[in-house]
């Protein structure tokens, strides 16, 4: 098994990246294993926070990393949270003050469309000059009532129309196939396996 940095400690995100990347031979190992501190996020874009969180597991691990930023994008915010959504309500960290806020500025308004956006971030080393990157979208609504005791962050909020259930709902091998983190994963997945 190859050791693969995360440059995560988020372990929603862990057992999904794990789950997907273990088939390939990657031992999918969090940054706080080597007690690397999480990266600088100054950047208003998902792939320049990605490239910037990898770059920074991999110079101090010396091993291969990934990382991932990805939030949600609501319409009638203008795309916010986006790049803060794990910090929306502020510091420190928290779904359930980030979900008060959401809702309380989607109070009153009748656009509730919704995306998640994820970019991943393949590192061979830190000076990699071609980073593998690969995105992923997942198209839903927000909701004002949570459902759902899976997932994290923003899932129980999260309906998908067609499926009549939130990101919450949904078993993790159901929601790994449709989510913009498993999108992305198994785009870099097919990557990594043409040799990209």
């Amino acid at each position: 098994m190859q050791k693969l940095i995360i440059a995560s400690n988020n372990p929603g995100k862990l057992r999904e990246i794990s789950r997907i990347l273990a088939p390939l031979g990657f031992e999918a190992v969090p940054q706080s294993a080597y007690n690397v501190p999480e990266a600088e996020e100054p950047y208003v874009t998902f792939v320049e926070n990605c490239i910037a969180k990898a770059r920074h597991a991999a110079h101090l691990t010396g091993l291969p990393a990934l990382a991932d930023d990805s939030g949600i994008c609501v319409d009638a915010l203008g795309g916010a949270p986006g790049v803060y959504s794990a910090r929306y309500a502020g510091e420190p960290k928290s779904d359930q003050r980030n979900n008060e806020k959401l809702i309380a500025a989607l109070a009153g308004q009748s656009n509730r469309q919704a995306h998640y956006y994820c970019v991943i971030v393949y590192l061979r080393h830190a000076d990699d000059p071609q980073p593998l990157i690969a995105e992923g979208s997942w198209h839903g609504e927000i909701i004002d009532t949570p459902r759902g005791d899976g997932g994290f962050g923003y899932d129980p909020y999260f309906l998908v129309p067609a499926l009549g259930k939130t990101g919450a709902e949904l078993a993790p091998d159901e929601k790994n196939t449709i989510s913009h983190r498993g999108k992305a994963l198994l785009q870099l997945v097919d990557k990594l396996r043409s040799g990209q």
